[in-house]
């Protein structure tokens, strides 16, 4: 599959860190790349771990860099927000909900086995369309902004060998296990359809 064809979505729960990072990583490679959460609101730390900072999907991440900044500036510069806010504007304008999403993918990558379990969920509450497959692939990557580094070079990493499949549905099953005792994680993996 020619690199430019794959059609690639990476997504976390709120579309702002996991995601983000692979979404960067990925797009400076040349990737057709989009990101998305599957959460229900999007949801960082707070000051207190009893209050998360909790925002619709609609809102920007200039407003939530702003709002965030309003309530305590040298807080969550230090904590590392306000850096994660001001790369994923750079990106796109606002974190994008994938259960919104139309726009077809031959392969979607989560960040988190709940994530995955979301986007299963999904296909499955709706019936298939043209039956267009799509490949949902899980990396477990904790939700800080190290792992997120990390688990973005695994993802692009992925993305490559994913890229070079000439058949894609049938490469996966060879390229998957192998991948995993590479990099020392678990993989998960489905075929769904659109």
């Amino acid at each position: 599959m020619p690199e430019g064809k794959l059609r690639i979505a990476v997504t976390c729960s709120s579309n702002m860190n996991r995601s983000m990072e692979a979404h960067s990583v990925l797009s400076k490679k040349g990737y057709f790349v989009k990101s998305f959460g599957t959460g229900d609101k999007v949801k960082l730390p707070g000051t207190a771990i009893d209050k998360p900072n909790i925002y619709d999907f609609n809102c920007t991440y200039d407003e939530i860099y702003n709002d965030l900044t309003k309530k305590d500036k040298a807080f969550y510069t230090q904590n590392g927000l306000l850096h994660m806010l001001d790369r994923n504007r750079r990106i796109k304008s606002k974190p994008e909900k994938f259960q919104l999403c139309e726009e077809q993918f031959d392969l979607i990558i989560t960040c988190e086995e709940r994530v995955y379990d979301q986007v299963i969920d999904f296909f499955n509450s709706k019936s298939p369309i043209d039956n267009t497959p799509v490949h949902i692939i899980n990396v477990d990557i904790q939700d800080n902004q190290e792992e997120a580094t990390i688990g973005a070079f695994f993802i692009c990493e992925l993305v490559h060998l994913v890229s070079k499949c000439e058949d894609l549905d049938n490469d996966l099953v060879r390229l998957l296990p192998e991948y995993e005792k590479k990099c020392n994680r678990s993989l998960l993996h489905c075929m769904l359809f659109y």
